[in-house]
């Protein structure tokens, strides 16, 4: 007989893991304590990197068990780690549902085609906003904008502390910035 899992994970340590376990018993998942494994640790950080997922993985899942979250995203946000992490515990046979996919095996057929054409609309995604970011930064170059960091310190304010007897060090206290930004205007010519 196959043991259920469930996992949860915020990414804050001011957030926490009480609502989806809520949300996973309103949906009738009752497992012992030692089966609900939890953390506090950012999804971008890959599935097997993460501790407690490292731990439930190599000490507590066997063959059969299914691995049970609310959320996709509770497994990563990239979908790369999400795709190859499924397949490892395939390969481990375990069965891994999000209930946010209305709770398909993921490690099935299905469950990939669910998945593959998430990583596409994603993917599709990410390639639009690239796009439209282009696509403003170039209007804004051709309306005249500045771009990228405002500079710390004006290269005149730098010119003065120079004519008025200053060293670079000197300079970068009285103007509180660094002497890196000092040095990069102390020869500035206009």
């Amino acid at each position: 007989m196959s043991r259920i899992f469930l996992y949860c994970r915020v990414s804050k340590s001011e957030q926490t893991v009480k609502n989806q376990l809520i949300e996973l018993r309103r949906r009738g998942f009752y497992v012992p304590n030692s089966r609900e494994v939890s953390e506090t640790i950012s999804g971008g950080v890959c599935a097997m990197e993460r501790p407690q997922f490292r731990n439930m993985v190599e000490n507590k899942l066997e063959p059969g068990d299914e691995l049970i979250v609310l959320k996709l995203d509770r497994l990563g946000r990239d979908m790369i780690d999400v795709l190859s992490t499924i397949d490892m515990l395939k390969g481990k046979g375990i069965i891994v549902k999000s209930l946010d996919l209305d709770g398909v095996d993921l490690s099935s057929p299905a469950g990939r085609f669910q998945l593959s054409v998430l990583a596409a609309v994603a993917n599709f995604e990410k390639d639009r906003i690239r796009e439209r970011t282009q696509e403003g930064l170039a209007k804004a170059k051709a309306d005249g904008k500045k771009l990228g960091r405002p500079n710390a310190v004006s290269t005149e304010r730098i010119q003065e502390c120079k004519r008025e007897g200053l060293s670079q060090s000197m300079t970068a206290k009285e103007l509180a910035v660094s002497i890196a930004t000092v040095k990069r205007y102390w020869n500035y010519a206009k």
